[in-house]
């Protein structure tokens, strides 16, 4: 009889370790982990999809609304549509982008709009310690002017001053922080009073110039700008305003046709 209690023993011992959650080398058990890794995800599709949680609804609609809200981001970047977060799903929302929703519906981005003028001005109120201030007054300028080679716009920097496109890093004052190093690179604002064409860059990204290490300044400037003309993330992998940051070699750049055809949308062609 004592012999039986004690295998009984012994089996419950076991089933209850191998039960329990396992805790990483943090503290914190993989439930923990699982847990704040979700909601992360369901930040991402709160913050790029407008996925809307109200807590009088039932678990079963609130679940419907993620898994609707996980097909729109699959469709958007063509992934397989499966309605869960599935691994690629997942690998996909780690990559580093833009704070600008993806769906335009959702955005401060609709059908035509625009500035209502065709010489705009720019400031830059401060600078990212990680270049020289000559580089990145120079990159800044280069990245304005892959907009005005293809349109009629022309670019004028004001040193004091509100300008029609503040330019920033770090803290600036809104209400969509950063999130440290990775993740959000920067954002932009559509064209409109007040704040509207502003650009905010994460001064927690290390910003180079033409180089795969670190986070080009040049690419996140270039696309946030587009956003500061009135345009909204594109679809197509190859276009620069594509949401997700890849770095491209910069010797031979030249603005994807994606990219030509949406601002001269706006804007017109430039005159010859």
């Amino acid at each position: 009889m004592l012999h039986a209690y004690c295998i009984f023993l012994l089996l419950t011992l076991t089933c209850a370790i191998h039960a329990a959650p396992i805790a990483s080398s943090s503290g914190k058990s993989n439930e923990d982990i699982a847990e704040v890794m979700l909601i992360t995800r369901l930040g991402y599709l709160k913050r790029f999809y407008n996925l809307t949680e109200q807590r009088s609804a039932t678990s079963s609609r609130s679940s419907g609304q993620k898994s609707l809200k996980i097909r729109e981001m699959q469709r958007f970047f063509g992934l397989n549509v499966t309605g869960v977060l599935d691994p690629e799903t997942i690998q996909m929302m780690k990559k580093s982008r833009c704070g600008v929703p993806d769906v335009s519906q959702y955005s401060t981005f609709g059908p035509g709009i625009k500035w209502q003028k065709n010489k705009l001005t720019y400031r830059l109120e401060n600078y990212t310690p990680d270049m020289p201030v000559s580089e990145v007054d120079r990159v800044i300028q280069q990245a304005l002017r892959v907009w005005a080679n293809v349109t009629p716009l022309t670019f004028t920097r004001l040193n004091t001053g509100t300008a029609d496109i503040m330019i920033s890093f770090g803290s600036h004052g809104d209400f969509y922080p950063f999130d440290g190093p990775g993740g959000t690179l920067a954002h932009a604002f559509s064209p409109s009073d007040g704040i509207g064409g502003d650009a905010h860059f994460d001064d927690d990204e290390r910003f180079t110039e033409n180089s795969s290490r670190g986070t080009d300044l040049f690419l996140v400037a270039a696309h946030e700008f587009g956003h500061s003309l009135g345009l909204s993330h594109s679809k197509d992998p190859t276009a620069l305003m594509y949401p997700v940051y890849k770095y491209r070699d910069l010797n031979s750049y030249v603005l994807p046709q994606d990219d030509v055809k949406g601002i001269q949308s706006l804007y017109g062609k430039k005159s010859i």
